[in-house]
């Protein structure tokens, strides 16, 4: 298939590659705090609690919340772009006995990765805010296409004045129109400095 993304689309992806590497070399990300977020935690222990199921996350970092999810039940996959974070996530989820498959590649290219789904949650602290806006309908598509029926995904992003590039941020409007046949259950601003919000999106009932 003939590649046809732009010069600039293709700069704009590569710069984002770069940039994550350039993070997880230098040190910890700050988005990989080691800490699982209460959001996720009041998701799977809370008053309502989801029934354990099969869960994927997009841009796992070193690891830390797919081990959490997979001591409370769950049957997880992770992924994320890049290879550092990959190997500290296997080496994390390893060492704590934990039942997590991690994945290296593309969270808007997951026919590539070789994640068939369904999936009943998905779970995203931070990636998709930082995909170029070019990659979001994939990204929205591959996560639909996966999907249970009744499934959720619960996503933190920057907003768009959080930083100052053409890229970073995400809106609720952004992901009502991206995410067909998802319903935008909630947002809840964060308690970071600058405007950060937790999205939590319901999918249909009817199979995807």
């Amino acid at each position: 298939m003939r590649d046809t993304r732009t010069a600039v689309e293709l700069d704009q992806e590569a710069a984002v590659r770069r940039e994550l590497e350039d993070f997880y070399r230098d040190g910890t990300p700050p988005w990989d705090s080691g800490i699982t977020p209460p959001e996720l935690v009041a998701l799977v222990e809370g008053p309502g609690a989801l029934m354990p199921g099969q869960a994927l996350e997009l841009g796992c970092g070193t690891g830390t919340n797919a081990v959490y999810l997979a001591r409370h039940g769950w049957r997880v996959t992770a992924v994320d772009l890049v290879d550092r974070a990959v190997r500290q996530a296997r080496e994390k989820t390893a060492a704590a006995g934990a039942d997590v498959t991690v994945l290296c590649g593309d969270t808007t290219r997951l026919d590539e990765v070789g994640v068939p789904g369904p999936y009943d949650l998905f779970f995203d602290l931070s990636c998709y805010c930082g995909i170029p806006p070019h990659r979001r309908d994939a990204y929205a598509a591959g996560l639909t296409k996966r999907a249970a029926p009744g499934a959720q995904l619960l996503m933190f992003g920057y907003g768009p004045e959080a930083f100052d590039d053409p890229i970073s941020g995400v809106t609720a409007d952004e992901l009502s129109a991206r995410f067909a046949g998802w319903r935008l259950a909630d947002v809840t601003p964060g308690t970071n400095p600058v405007p950060t919000f937790w999205f939590t999106l319901h999918r249909a009932d009817a199979a995807a």
